[in-house]
């Protein structure tokens, strides 16, 4: 146990002797650092750096204010450690992940960080960092982005430690919060740093990774989306944005599931000759979604940042990171058994539909299937499996939405002021949209209504855009049309909040009424939770935002003087909804299991055909028993969000 170091000075010496006196003094958790550092450190000779005085137990700073402070938050680290040594994880409190957080966080921010990696490493510990441990993250990386070569290699160490000993669900939250930057330096760094340790977390969750995967590229193209893009031959040689390594990053941190969706569909090819082949094995519906994340990732990167490059050919760039980018893309997408041929050749409209298309990125949009097609005829990218003409059918619904979107584009964004709402057909307009895009059996229309919506949104201006956001929640009665909206909300607030981009609508008090709207359950602890689910995430991630992005001492948003009303009419009636929701269907559950174990024989395999396509074959008890096991899944994400709310508010509240 790693005790409050005493204030006896004894002399200054180097950071790796240090660990040797430690290591010598028989202290296991010493001992492992300084395996891990070397004898020369992960970093060479910047290991030898003086580190200022130091003390027989090990390193304080020479600066006296800083002791102080430093010192006083080992000794709550050290405190809280011993404490939970005696308890097992499910009973330490609220106040022992609170301090252990900030005490831990401010040793390392104020240098202390080979004291907490002694404490990390030590074996009677680590109970304690598997439940706590991933808290220490955000100082971590700050260290680990600024490199410090004074401060890097004991947090290196940590972080290290972490990620074998924390539990995967969480370090996924904790990184993904890390991921989100503004900087383009500190987005291509964090990149560099996050992505490798992401991809060993979501390997570790086994057949349950795919809706994180997909999690894990949004935000990561969220990030791409953010570096500059390279208009010359010289700049993408030289990449002075970074994003030729970015991307290069990205399809090494793709392929180990590429390749898991491959094998898998070549796996299920060979099931499907095989004559006894039984139908509705448990893990189809899990490889299913693994691809479907993949596709959702390729056809987002095509949209950007392909269609907005201007790819190299050969003979003007002989090796070309962002053409070997585009290369990988397509390789990806026929790994996963998508059709290049198919993906261009066939009517669009004539492609099977898949339920919900309003989730973030819709599953063929027609300008990634464009990008596509020119990164094949333009760029003679996989150009062999392509005819030269393709044709699609239009019709009067398509001519209309068209009409409607170039009378939009002639527009400058923010033009139209509040007073046009009055008028009839701003508000019909809308609505005869959400029909389109939610009753529309033609996938292209629907994905085309949606983006027509928010081109119009687009050309709003503030005050405009907040009254129709308001009249959107109110009409729309559709769960993913009011996640979209609420999501359009989160952007114009952090628009608000940037530096010089202040307006009344979107904080301070104009802002309560919307949020109120926003921070409800249609139904209260009864509401569906399945059928509300995209209104109901996208609630939970923008009061996450909130509570991350706007300190409560500046409260511009007014959500820290609100939050206990936040609490009363939304956070406990959901947490209640939760718990009853996940117990009625861990009860359905339990039934069809004791079904389904009291029978003899499997019942009888079902086969649906539409026309002339056959359906994939499932025995209704395993369709019963796998689409409870999602639902279950489900009320644990709301309820991990939940907690992370919970803990972010509980930690700002006591700062």
């Amino acid at each position: 146990m790693t005790r409050c170091l005493p204030s006896a000075a004894v002399s200054t010496l180097t950071y790796d002797v240090v660990l040797q006196r430690q290591a010598q003094k028989d202290n296991p958790a010493a001992s492992r650092a300084l395996l891990l550092f070397g004898e020369r450190g992960p970093f060479g000779a910047c290991s030898e750096r003086r580190w200022g005085p130091v003390y027989s137990g090990g390193l304080q700073c020479e600066d006296k204010p800083h002791l102080k402070a430093a010192g006083m938050a080992l000794e709550q680290l050290s405190d809280v450690v011993q404490r939970c040594q005696a308890l097992s994880d499910d009973s330490y409190t609220t106040e022992d992940h609170d301090v252990f957080s900030i005490s831990g966080r401010t040793c390392i921010e104020e240098g202390d960080s080979v004291q907490v990696l002694s404490i990390v490493l030590d074996e009677k510990n680590q109970d304690i960092v598997r439940c706590m441990g991933w808290n220490l993250l955000p100082p971590l990386v700050q260290v680990l982005l600024k490199k410090q070569d004074a401060k890097i290699s004991p947090c290196l160490a940590i972080f290290r430690h972490l990620l074998q000993t924390c539990r995967p669900k969480e370090l996924l939250i904790g990184l993904l919060e890390q991921l989100e930057q503004d900087d383009p330096d500190t987005i291509a760094e964090s990149l560099h740093l996050l992505l490798n340790p992401l991809q060993k977390v979501l390997l570790c969750l086994g057949g349950r990774k795919a809706s994180s995967l997909g999690m894990t590229l949004s935000s990561v193209l969220d990030q791409v989306a953010k570096l500059p893009l390279p208009h010359t031959k010289e700049q993408e040689e030289d990449d002075v944005f970074s994003l030729c390594r970015s991307c290069t990053e990205l399809i090494d941190f793709v392929k180990p599931f590429v390749h898991e969706a491959r094998q898998s569909l070549l796996s299920g090819r060979e099931q499907k000759k095989s004559a006894d082949r039984t139908a509705g094995e448990p893990g189809r519906d899990k490889e299913d979604e693994l691809r479907t994340e993949l596709l959702k990732f390729s056809m987002k990167t095509l949209s950007h940042p392909l269609l907005e490059l201007q790819v190299k050919d050969p003979d003007t760039l002989a090796v070309s990171p962002l053409r070997n980018f585009a290369t990988e893309i397509l390789n990806t997408l026929s790994a996963i058994g998508e059709s290049l041929h198919s993906l261009v050749f066939q009517p669009v409209l004539k492609r099977k539909q898949v339920p919900g298309f309003l989730e973030e990125e819709v599953r063929y949009p027609k300008e990634s299937l464009a990008s596509l097609a020119h990164l094949v005829f333009v760029h003679h990218l996989a150009a062999d499996t392509f005819p030269s003409v393709f044709r699609t059918e239009e019709s009067r619904i398509q001519k209309g939405l068209e009409l409607y979107e170039k009378s939009l584009v002639r527009l400058e964004d923010g033009s139209l002021p509040s007073d046009l709402l009055e008028i009839k057909s701003f508000l019909t307009v809308p609505q005869n949209l959400v029909k389109v895009m939610t009753m529309c059996p033609q996938h292209d229309l629907r994905t085309r209504g949606l983006k027509v919506l928010q081109l119009s949104i687009d050309k709003f201006d503030t005050e405009a855009k907040y009254h129709f956001f308001q009249y959107m929640l109110k009409t729309s009665h559709h769960s993913g049309v009011e996640g979209y909206v609420i999501k359009n909300i989160k952007t114009q607030i952090d628009i608000a909040l940037q530096p010089g981009n202040s307006n009344v609508w979107f904080e301070g008090p104009q802002l309560l009424p919307l949020l109120r709207k926003v921070l409800s359950l249609p139904d209260g602890p009864e509401t569906d939770l399945l059928q509300y689910l995209d209104r109901v995430m996208e609630s939970l991630n923008l009061l996450r935002y909130l509570v991350i992005r706007d300190k409560a001492t500046e409260n511009q948003t007014g959500v820290w003087t609100e939050l206990y009303k936040i609490e009363d009419t939304f956070l406990k009636p959901l947490r209640v909804g939760v718990n009853m929701s996940r117990a009625h269907y861990e009860r359905e559950l339990h039934n069809t299991m004791q079904t389904k174990k009291g029978k003899i024989k499997e019942e009888s395999v079902l086969s649906v055909s539409v026309g002339s396509e056959k359906l994939p074959n499932m025995t209704s008890a395993s369709q019963i028993q796998q689409a409870l096991h999602s639902a279950l899944h489900t009320f644990d994400m709301i309820e991990s969000v939940l907690v992370r709310i919970q803990e972010l508010t509980e930690v700002k509240e006591n700062l």
